[in-house]
């Protein structure tokens, strides 16, 4: 560890070169930076948030508009995006370089938020939790393995609050229908299964070509900003933004990264399995040319089983695409069709289908009828953030638990670069342990001039 004067150093340079910014390259500094937070216990949050637009921008909305939240700054690279979050909330300062935020407003601000393309998920993290900022992060918690597990150490050694964006944990339904497993409603589950058909509705809306049209670059969008810590590349209009971005492996984690972290949450607390462990996880796709995604994909996980599984092991297959899985494997009712994103948790006396952000429904209809479900009170995943923040509640989902979630979700990514090859996940040291091909996909190196320590 540096000592004091070299912190003070590194403290001095970030401060510095981060305020010009915008002018040009901007050297991140490797922090180790250990200067305390404002004090917010009982009084308002002060928040900074960094990509305030599509998901961002309801974030930054629904924290915005928290009567124990002051939001002090606004960050994103499109300043379309930026001016249209800065003309709801006006007392807001607003800056396009999240580095100049941080090195202008770090003695403003208690928290951040972010909900950028998944690749700037960790610098900007890892450089708020190094100045002691508590974190709300979108998920997938990173794009990395690597960096998923250094944020989730650093948060944990620094003490910061952290919840990532996953936004149902916190909901009825959800918590719900962990409870109704748990109680036996359907038995020990057997297997489960979870589907969408993103890929295929991306397509279908986005078009099957990369989108390019011959729109030059303007000056209201920051290119070189939004590409961060990726290699330099030739801006093309419609290709990466918005959205577009979860295609592109260098940018985000497809269907996978965009949606299991929802859809496997309540799967994983309700049948309480061990993130740690997976025993193997095994991808298949058409092909995968590490640029874009396969336009369909199944992932297959096996986690040691538990007291609520039929078996020493549990299989739970991920599909996303056209192909989803065979009709015969996910009982339904006569008449009913399957909903469109789902998982389900096929047990012994029942099944369980957990449609994506909404309550469980039972199968067969007329045997849970009568069924009384728990009676819970509901919790704001938001609030419930800003009030641990302040001291008066707990994060329900905090990188101690969504950082090994991200992980498992990751995994299933790196497994599509090597279909049919089943990879063991040795936790213990954060490696495959297997197949020592696929561990050099578990980081990437940042572009010169944005690097960030621990990353």
């Amino acid at each position: 560890m540096a000592n004091r004067k070299q912190r003070m150093v590194s403290r001095r340079r970030f401060l510095k070169m981060a305020a010009v910014g915008a002018a040009g390259a901007v050297i991140l500094p490797r922090l180790n930076v250990l200067s305390a937070a404002p004090g917010s216990a009982n009084g308002k949050l002060n928040l900074a948030s960094i990509g305030v637009g599509g998901m961002g921008h309801g974030d930054c909305r629904n924290f915005g508009n928290n009567p124990n939240v002051n939001l002090v700054a606004l960050c994103d690279v499109d300043e379309e995006h930026l001016n249209k979050a800065g003309n709801e909330f006006k007392n807001a300062r607003r800056y396009v370089d999240w580095r100049e935020l941080l090195a202008k407003e770090e003695k403003n601000i208690d928290a951040i938020n972010i909900a950028t393309p998944d690749h700037m998920h960790a610098p900007i993290a890892m450089t708020a939790i190094g100045l002691r900022k508590h974190v709300y992060c979108q998920k997938p918690l990173a794009h990395e393995l690597h960096e998923v597990r250094q944020m989730t150490l650093a948060a944990k050694k620094q003490g910061v609050v952290t919840q990532m964006g996953i936004q149902s944990h916190s909901s009825i339904g959800y918590r719900a229908a962990v409870q109704m497993v748990q109680d036996g409603a359907i038995g020990k589950v057997r297997e489960v299964h979870i589907w969408t058909p993103f890929l295929k509705w991306f397509f279908e809306n986005w078009g099957k070509g990369p989108g390019e049209d011959n729109k030059p670059l303007t000056a209201n969008f920051h290119w070189d900003l939004w590409l961060g810590v990726r290699p330099e590349r030739p801006f093309v209009h419609n290709r990466y933004h918005p959205m577009r971005w979860r295609d592109w492996r260098d940018f985000g984690n497809g269907a996978l990264g965009d949606l299991a972290c929802h859809m496997m949450d309540p799967v994983v607390m309700a049948l309480a399995l061990d993130l740690q462990a997976p025993v193997t996880v095994t991808g298949h796709n058409d092909g995968f040319n590490g640029e874009r995604y396969p336009l369909w994909d199944k992932v297959e996980y096996v986690f040691p089983g538990t007291q609520y599984t039929t078996d020493k092991t549990l299989k739970i297959t991920w599909y996303d695409g056209e192909r989803g899985p065979d009709p015969a494997l996910i009982p339904l009712d006569p008449g009913h069709e399957r909903p469109i994103n789902s998982a389900a948790l096929i047990g012994e006396t029942g099944t369980m289908l957990l449609p994506l952000h909404e309550p469980a429904q039972f199968v067969p209809i007329e045997k849970f009828k009568t069924y009384k479900r728990p009676k819970l009170p509901g919790h704001d995943h938001y609030a419930q953030w800003v009030a641990a923040c302040r001291g008066t509640d707990k994060a329900s989902a905090p990188f101690d638990y969504s950082g090994p979630l991200s992980e498992i979700v990751l995994l299933g990514v790196l497994a599509y670069r090597f279909p049919g090859q089943a990879l063991e996940w040795d936790a213990a040291s954060g490696s495959v342990k297997n197949f020592a091909d696929a561990n050099k996909y578990l980081r990437r190196e940042y572009r010169k001039g944005w690097e960030v320590e621990g990353l």
